[in-house]
């Protein structure tokens, strides 16, 4: 599994002229699942995104986590975070998680995130989607379950 969180102050995601998700402050995050991902991967990972500390206290130092300054997240699937391009120059996404498996675990890790955050916002999964933000720093971070948790 893998998140690529964005630091913004604000973010909106569009499905055919419709604005299905929009946040001020806080992250958004691509999520890519790859088939072997299990709900117990998805819970570590949204228990480490929700915890993580990269917004500013008073001294300037990234030490407040989305609770600390009232965030909010708008969670995107995109399985292309899971291209290969070691061969050629298309990439295969051999390692993405399959339609229905990749799908149900999205919603799972929105239900997970609810947990830790009172605003969860999202895109539409499989959907063709205009996601605009204002990055904040920038500021990107990425989890990879595989680095994270050996997974």
């Amino acid at each position: 599994m893998k998140f690529v969180i964005q630091r913004v102050t604000r973010a909106s995601v569009t499905v055919d002229g419709e604005v299905t998700g929009k946040i001020g402050k806080g992250f958004m995050v691509l999520i890519g699942v790859a088939q072997s991902d299990t709900e117990e991967i998805a819970d570590k990972m949204v228990k480490k995104m929700c915890n993580l500390r990269i917004f500013e206290d008073s001294e300037g130092k990234t030490n407040l986590a989305l609770a600390d300054v009232g965030g909010e997240l708008l969670l995107i699937s995109q399985f292309t975070l899971y291209a290969d391009c070691h061969k050629g120059n298309r990439p295969s996404f051999i390692d993405a998680g399959k339609p229905d498996m990749a799908s149900a675990m999205y919603e799972y890790i929105i239900e997970e995130a609810k947990k830790y955050v009172p605003t969860v916002e999202r895109g539409i999964f499989g959907a063709e989607m205009k996601v605009e933000l204002l990055n904040d720093g920038p500021f990107t971070v990425i989890l990879d379950s595989a680095d994270l948790f050996g997974a």
